[in-house]
């Protein structure tokens, strides 16, 4: 018996079609429309204090930057559309999005100074699927090259390769420095260092906290 092979979805006919009547959430992922589940409170707590913290130092900083709402990323060389728990974008780089307008979708690595993906019980999206679009190098050529990617990991759910054993809250933050990605882990008392925001005072409890 020869089974029909599922019809993927182009990036256009998700951008036509999502979000639609319903109000769910929905990603796209190398083709497959992917709904998103409804986040808990515990999770918006974090997403939340993390929007505020990062919208606070941009403000110090009196940097161009701001946080939208519903705003996509999309890799430029697959079918996929991201909707990060925080997108910081950098508003003077718009102009050359070619997908902004009418889309307000970015593809352009330059346009992000972060990224933040809070984990939730599809950690391995996070982890595996949006890491290697997001900051994946092949032949020493970055994807995206976006400068800065946190996973989030409150609730300590990710794999034991990532956050240890036994499993603990972890933050992981993805740096784009002299053109390779390094990768430090961060929990309890650490404090968070960041190259977008270097003078950032915060520490993994703090986020953590945010969700007690």
């Amino acid at each position: 018996m020869t089974q029909a092979l599922r019809k993927l979805t182009t990036f256009d006919e998700f951008v036509a079609k999502y979000p639609d009547e319903t109000g769910k959430r929905y990603e796209l992922h190398d083709g497959v429309v992917v709904e998103m589940p409804q986040p808990t409170g515990e999770h918006e707590e974090v997403t939340g204090f993390l929007a505020f913290e990062i919208t606070r130092e941009c403000i110090r900083l009196n940097l161009p930057y701001f946080i939208p709402k519903t705003a996509l990323v999309k890799p430029p060389e697959n079918e996929s559309a991201y909707s990060p728990d925080v997108l910081l974008l950098n508003r003077p780089n718009l102009a050359n999005e070619p997908l902004w307008k009418k889309e307000s979708t970015v593809i352009q690595g330059i346009s992000i100074p972060l990224i933040i993906e809070v984990v939730s019980t599809n950690w391995r999206d996070d982890y595996l699927k949006k890491y290697a679009d997001y900051v994946r190098v092949a032949s020493r050529r970055e994807v995206m090259g976006i400068p800065e990617y946190w996973i989030v990991d409150y609730a300590g759910l990710g794999g034991r390769e990532f956050i240890g054993n036994p499993k603990q809250p972890t933050i992981l933050v993805c740096c784009l420095e002299e053109g390779e990605y390094t990768v430090r882990k961060f929990r309890g008392d650490n404090r968070i260092q960041s190259v977008t925001f270097p003078d950032l005072n915060l520490t993994a409890q703090q986020i953590f906290n945010a969700s007690l």
